[in-house]
């Protein structure tokens, strides 16, 4: 299959199937929330480092909460906060195996069901494929090096020069990784040989021009989404934050702010839902093709 009839394959298919825009949409939305959380406190820190001259500290919100308002509300708020968190950073995770799993069933034309399933039983290999290359993340990486400066004395700068080659080393390894989580999920087989079955493949067919295209213009994708969930979504936010303040009561202008940040949270959402479940099934569809093809460095087969 030309790389034309996959992107065609993957969009009509992201346009069919509604379980997995379902999953799609709930995958980024809780991802845009933790991405928008981390951006937002950096974005604090650097204005009360810069500007107040008073940098908070790491509990600040907590111990803001405690103060101001009941210790059983503060509490309550404060747990849900992290729970919150906790849900954000492991749901994507069942979200991409449930994606993957009900992408190859609609390629191969088998009834698109048991995402649940699929979600729950592919968790743990794809969250430590995942967590292997934690540091290619840009809202990890640059919420590592806040911290570093913050609390890393005369070693801050070293330790931020390491995690950015870490983030380029993780960013190069993730590339020949492409389709270790497509091999977990369609072909159920260990971490190991999933990295290695990438490897290989895209080795294998990394002079293919046409085919170099649609990596590049996959990876364009997840660029343009990246940089929109972590600087636009949470720059409007602020920005319609700091507008209403200079003329509406700090009350009614962090209501409003909340109550339009989140809606746009869901819109944007809903459009990376889309990007998502495309770009995923672009990958899926092309490691199903590729994995059929005869190995190139395998000549003869021996039949013993």
């Amino acid at each position: 299959m030309q790389p034309r009839d996959i992107i065609a394959k993957a969009w009509a298919i992201t346009k069919k199937e509604k379980d997995l825009r379902i999953w799609g949409f709930s995958g980024a939305l809780l991802k845009t929330l933790l991405n928008a959380k981390l951006f937002l406190f950096q974005a604090w820190l650097i204005y009360s480092y810069f500007i107040l001259k008073n940098p908070i500290g790491f509990f600040t919100i907590e111990k803001t909460l405690i103060e101001n308002l009941p210790l059983a509300v503060a509490i309550s708020i404060i747990v849900f906060f992290f729970l919150l968190l906790f849900v954000e950073w492991l749901f994507p995770h069942m979200a991409k195996g449930a994606i993957i799993g009900l992408a190859a069933k609609s390629y191969k034309k088998e009834d698109v069901k048991g995402g649940l399933v699929l979600a729950i039983y592919n968790f743990f290999p794809l969250f430590a494929i995942h967590e292997m290359l934690v540091l290619s993340s840009i809202t990890t990486t640059i919420t590592l090096c806040s911290l570093s400066l913050r609390y890393g004395g005369g070693a801050g700068p070293i330790a931020v020069m390491l995690l950015v080659t870490f983030w380029l080393v993780s960013n190069i390894l993730e590339f020949f990784w492409i389709f270790a989580e497509e091999a977990v999920v369609v072909k159920k087989i260990g971490i190991r040989e999933a990295v290695k079955q990438s490897f290989k493949l895209v080795i294998s067919y990394l002079g293919h021009v046409v085919f170099l295209m649609l990596l590049l213009f996959v990876i364009a994708l997840r660029i343009i989404a990246n940089l929109l969930m972590v600087i636009l979504i949470p720059g409007i936010v602020l920005g319609l934050g700091f507008l209403l303040a200079t003329f509406l009561p700090p009350v009614v202008s962090y209501s409003v702010t909340t109550v339009l940040g989140l809606v746009i949270i869901v819109l944007a959402s809903y459009l990376f839902a889309y990007l998502e479940v495309f770009r995923q099934t672009v990958w899926t569809i092309t490691y199903m093709e590729l994995s059929q093809l005869k190995d190139l460095d395998v000549i003869e087969k021996d039949d013993e």
